[in-house]
């Protein structure tokens, strides 16, 4: 039989073909993975939510092969309405909104957008942008945001079959001891025509100015998953963008650095579990 996660499905949302995977039936977990990563990562944790009746979709973001390439390079904005688009366009009305990296960002932009299309959201590695508070320590953390923009940076990204790709990871999460095998299938997305130019459209489309839609405050149940062995952001910048969210809100922090849900989906899935069922199906 085919694995789930082997078994590509299409939908059109928001001017653009998405790719996704798709495990479980019942009411939607839309899960939006980062960068450097492919829906592949939630292949651990997906076929645990779905034995608990739940409809889990993994989207490839846009510009990541096999979705389609974008004309122009992605804001936070369109993250959002393209995240927004996808419930609709898989026939939902709300659904419970998971992201790590860029899908974080991409999930803040979403309930910022439509806080009534959804019931619960969940960040892995990234804090809210809004509640975050500037430093030195957090700007160095972030410099790849500026070498992922320059010229050039598509060629020394795939350079030595994407060594960089690699660099990155262990940069942000020391602790993963991954195998080639975890990273084959993001290697084999960048390697599609078009996907390198893409997903670094994402950096060379960032602004540090926050979207007025991102400002108000988030009333939806949140979980923040953040990893305690993150060399970036530590577990306190998350309980300190406490002041963003007026409903239910929580930081997990599990073993792992910014790809803690790589590392830790044993420990995940039960407080994913629980913090779903409490917002409601």
């Amino acid at each position: 039989m085919t694995r789930a996660e082997e078994v590509v499905h299409f939908v059109d949302a928001n001017g653009l073909r998405f790719a996704y995977l798709e495990w479980g039936k019942g009411p939607l977990v839309l899960a939006m993975h980062g960068f450097p990563d492919t829906p592949h990562g939630w292949s651990a944790i997906a076929p645990a939510l779905a034995a608990q009746g739940y409809r889990v979709v993994a989207p490839f973001l846009r510009g990541y092969a096999p979705s389609g390439l974008p004309a122009q390079d992605t804001t936070t904005t369109v993250l959002g309405e393209d995240t927004v688009a996808l419930i609709a366009a898989l026939g939902e009305e709300r659904a419970h909104l998971i992201g790590h990296d860029w899908g974080s960002e991409a999930v803040y932009a979403a309930v910022g957008l439509a806080p009534g299309r959804v019931l619960t959201l969940t960040s892995v590695g990234i804090p809210h942008r809004a509640a975050v508070t500037p430093s030195l320590k957090l700007g160095w953390a972030l410099r790849h945001f500026v070498t992922l923009s320059l010229p050039g940076a598509e060629a020394r990204f795939a350079a030595d079959d994407f060594a960089e790709l690699e660099v990155l990871v262990r940069r942000w999460s020391p602790t993963w001891k991954f195998t080639p095998e975890e990273l084959a299938p993001v290697k084999a997305c960048f390697r599609a025509p078009g996907t390198v130019h893409a997903a670094l459209g994402y950096y060379r489309a960032s602004s540090l100015r926050t979207p007025a839609f991102m400002k108000q405050r988030v009333a939806v149940p949140t979980l923040c998953v953040a990893g305690a062995d993150d060399p970036s952001v530590s577990p306190a910048v998350y309980e300190a963008s406490r002041r963003h969210f007026t409903g239910p809100f929580d930081v997990a922090v599990l073993g792992g650095g910014h790809f803690c849900h790589r590392e830790s989906p044993d420990a995940l899935v039960p407080k994913l579990i629980s913090h779903l069922a409490a917002g409601g199906r």
